[in-house]
């Protein structure tokens, strides 16, 4: 129901205006952890963002990737199990 929902309002509304203030405070975060003070100048304090930014979603792809890997080997390990149980 919350697709559906989704989807009608994205129907109504621009999708990307709906979302600027959550981006924008998203996008905050990463300022503000990398120059807290504001002492850096915006260039490079934009480019150290950007950074953690990028490390922020390395991390988590490289989470769902070791969540799906392990996954995949409790089916193989079950599946081994199954075909030995079969032959024994």
């Amino acid at each position: 129901m919350g697709r559906i929902g989704g989807l009608a309002k994205a129907a109504r509304h621009d999708p990307v205006e709906g979302t600027r203030a959550a981006r924008a405070a998203f996008d905050q975060k990463f300022l503000d952890e990398v120059d807290p003070d504001r002492i850096l100048p915006p260039e490079e304090r934009d480019r150290r963002a950007k950074a953690l930014r990028r490390m922020h979603f390395l991390k988590m792809a490289w989470r769902s990737a070791k969540s799906r890997r392990k996954r995949v080997s409790r089916r193989e390990a079950r599946k081994q199990r199954r075909i030995h149980h079969d032959f024994c």
